[in-house]
């Protein structure tokens, strides 16, 4: 069976982040290329969120299982430092996702970011207040919304 670069993409948006289940791998961005060397040897070429990232090797894991589920024989997982991944590669839909699932999402510009004011992913108040340089992960941050007082993770722009 001929699978397409699509098809691929299509089985890799299925495999959630294992720290951040309500995004996909495709959600975040990670997946850089698609390589199909045979039909049945995949190459898959991945960017870290951050150096050290802890779910990496999960990741790498899943992606291998899932294209192996899907008829081919060797799946490849190539990993990539350069370019360095940026919160420009997720999605809208990831920010989104995030957003509703409690995580106020990266903002688009992140110059200066300690000044900013971080909207509540609750009640979408803009009155916050950083609590913590680090949140429940080391790509977030924690904060806390001071009209709702709940306490909310902002994932780091980078």
């Amino acid at each position: 069976m001929v699978h397409t670069e699509e098809d691929i993409l299509r089985v890799l948006s299925d495999i959630p982040d294992p720290e951040i289940p309500v995004i996909s791998i495709t959600d975040l961005g990670i997946v850089r290329s698609i390589t199909i060397a045979s039909s049945l040897h995949v190459i898959i070429t991945i960017t870290p969120t951050y150096s050290g990232c802890p779910a990496m090797k999960e990741i790498e894991n899943d992606i291998v299982k899932k294209l192996k589920s899907h008829y081919f024989k060797t799946v490849e997982v190539k990993m990539i430092y350069q370019p360095a991944w940026t919160t420009d590669w997720m999605t809208d839909t990831a920010k989104e996702k995030l957003k509703k699932y409690g995580i106020a999402p990266p903002t688009h510009s992140c110059n200066n970011i300690l000044h900013k004011k971080i909207q509540c992913p609750r009640c979408a108040s803009k009155n916050t207040k950083l609590i913590s340089q680090f949140g429940s992960t080391a790509c977030k941050a924690l904060y806390q919304c001071v009209n709702c007082l709940e306490p909310f993770d902002y994932f780091k722009c980078i």
